[in-house]
């Protein structure tokens, strides 16, 4: 008689992580070196030749007639330029999960309403939008940065190591400083630089924002784990006897 497989039990003490994900940078974590680079992810997804002939076919094709071969010919080479964006983000996101969650039983990633975030600022007749083109620009670098695709690419990545993805409110990730707690917009003093205005401590802003996610998911928001997963045990809730202890993290 077959009996079934007993679900595996993830150790969180194997190591834990935070994400921060921006516009400049794609993915910076929590243990990220701004001297060697390492813990910072980002990639080009379209070259500047392809972007100046995507936008000089654009153009054409505004003057072309529509229904002729001529505008055809140009929808087919604009499209293949973006399959081709398309096929090196999703490999970028793809490689980066699987370097994310290699080695960690914990990951933690800030809960953005990406969809809100990327919403137009048009707004009506009535009431028109505020900084209409640099609220586009906005939306235009996360769409690129392909935020969504890489917490896609994450829960795929975990389904073979037992990760726990862990999502915490981002409110004032990039404003706390990780060494004292204090919190002042002022500390990030641009998309780079954080100082703190208390105890004058510094950091690349980004891995602020990574070490203070990986902070708030400690606190025992709502985790996600593949199907299939035991029980996750908390690393300072573990008893003297390395047994998980019987409410760790939630899951």
């Amino acid at each position: 008689m077959d009996t079934p497989e007993k679900a595996r039990t993830v150790s969180l003490a194997r190591g834990r992580i935070g994400v921060d994900r921006g516009v400049v940078t794609a993915v910076v974590t929590s243990e990220a070196n701004p001297e060697s680079g390492a813990g910072f992810f980002n990639r080009e997804f379209i070259s500047a030749g392809e972007a100046e002939r995507y936008v000089r076919r654009q153009r054409r094709l505004a003057r072309s007639r529509k229904g002729s071969t001529r505008c055809r010919r140009l929808r087919a080479a604009m499209t293949a330029v973006m399959r081709r964006v398309r096929r090196r983000r999703a490999d970028f996101q793809s490689r980066t999960a699987r370097t994310l969650v290699h080695g960690n039983g914990l990951v933690v990633l800030e809960d953005l309403n990406i969809k809100g975030m990327t919403a137009s600022a048009k707004g009506t007749a009535e009431q028109p939008g505020r900084m209409v083109a640099q609220k586009a620009g906005l939306n235009r670098a996360i769409r690129n940065k392909g935020w969504y695709g890489l917490e896609d690419a994450l829960r795929n990545a975990v389904r073979s190591t037992g990760t726990r993805i862990r999502k915490v409110n981002p409110a004032y990730t990039s404003q706390t400083c990780p060494k004292c707690g204090h919190v002042d917009a002022d500390s990030r003093k641009n998309q780079a630089e954080f100082a703190c205005t208390r105890c004058a401590h510094t950091e690349h802003a980004d891995v602020v924002g990574a070490k203070n996610t990986l902070a708030a998911g400690h606190g025992g928001y709502r985790t996600w784990s593949p199907p299939g997963v035991g029980r996750g045990c908390e690393a300072s809730t573990r008893p003297p006897d390395g047994r998980c202890a019987t409410a760790t993290a939630t899951g």
